[in-house]
């Protein structure tokens, strides 16, 4: 899924090795004139340098003014890019590397910086629901996103992995707004024999959510998956029923569903929900029809919010719990 983005990356690596190792050429014809000047004490000096490459400052800026579009086109926010140039500078600049060992360097250099992007802040989804139970309520997780992100059939998904974890699950059919929302929560519930929450099209959500919690309490039911309305973050409405969900039910986390296809928009969406609403958590879908995979480094570094799970595929299995190593070594 990140062919487009390891293309690029790998370019970024080979310019840079292709750059200094030109420049390196003109410099050495010149060391090995000093090299016959200088007495032969310093000439061991001239020699090391000889067999050593330096890289500088210019030679990163030149690289990276011709790579900038091609990172943007991966999906790569502008402060990624920044940041990559940045830290490859600090690690790599007035270094003397071997020769032989140039490329190796620069790779582990933009290794170690694209881990530290993408490697977010934890959540421990057991832990929450463990922490909920001591209080005497069911965990509530409420699924927010933008129209088309994947949420629902997401939603299913986490209820899937739930499952398997042994924790009984209820779902809440909090998107009373879409036409076919209910029925389409309601095939999830049938699939993975789970019970459904529901109220009749155009109710409150908040008070279909607040029904599903109680019903939880009730029943002794560990976890309460909510779903809600697709919303553009610009309908100022829609956000205030978010709003309202959230004030009344006190979620135990509130997910941001995003589409990892969307580009740097991802950042703008993740904004906006977090200013109305404080988003807890992303789950980044449709990783398998993407190849850039610049969006998954850019809404770790920027937004800096905890990533739970890839979603790479249609069925209940295709989620994968979020590595940042993994997501290296597949860049790397």
């Amino acid at each position: 899924m990140f062919d487009f983005l390891k293309k690029k990356l790998n370019s970024v690596v080979s310019k840079i090795a292709e750059k200094v190792k030109g420049k390196e050429k003109v410099e050495r014809e010149k060391k090995i004139k000093e090299t016959r000047e200088k007495k032969p004490s310093f000439a061991e000096k001239i020699i090391k340098k000889i067999t050593e490459i330096e890289i500088t400052e210019k030679t990163l800026d030149e690289v990276f003014e011709e790579m900038e579009i091609e990172l943007l086109q991966a999906d790569v926010a502008v402060e990624v890019i920044e940041k990559i140039k940045a830290d490859m500078k600090k690690n790599l600049v007035g270094k003397n590397i071997k020769k032989s060992k140039l490329e190796q360097e620069i790779r582990e250099s933009l290794r170690k910086t694209l881990y530290d992007a993408v490697n977010t802040p934890k959540i421990d989804l057991e832990e929450i629901v463990k922490n909920a139970k001591k209080n005497g309520k069911p965990a509530l997780l409420v699924f927010l996103g933008f129209n088309g992100a994947g949420k629902t059939t997401t939603l299913a998904k986490v209820a899937n992995w739930f499952l398997s974890k042994k924790y009984t699950c209820v779902f809440a059919a909090g998107d009373s707004f879409r036409a076919a929302s209910i029925e389409q929560l309601e095939e999830h519930a049938n699939k993975l024999k789970i019970n459904i929450i529901k109220h009749q099209y155009g109710a409150d959500p908040a008070a279909v959510i607040f029904d599903a919690v109680k019903h939880a309490q009730a029943k002794n039911i560990d976890v309460v998956l909510a779903d809600t309305a697709g919303r553009a973050h610009t309908n100022k409405n829609l956000m205030d029923q978010l709003e309202k969900i959230v004030r009344v039910n006190k979620p135990d986390l509130k997910i941001l569903v995003l589409d990892s296809m969307t580009g740097n928009d991802i950042i703008n969406q993740c904004r906006m929900f977090d200013q109305s609403v404080g988003v807890d958590a992303i789950i980044l879908t449709k990783n398998d029809v993407s190849n850039k995979g610049g969006s998954i480094i850019s809404a770790a570094y920027v937004l800096k919010k905890p990533i739970l799970f890839l979603g790479n595929g249609q069925e209940y299995k295709d989620l994968e719990e979020y590595r940042p190593e993994k997501i290296v070594n597949n860049l790397i």
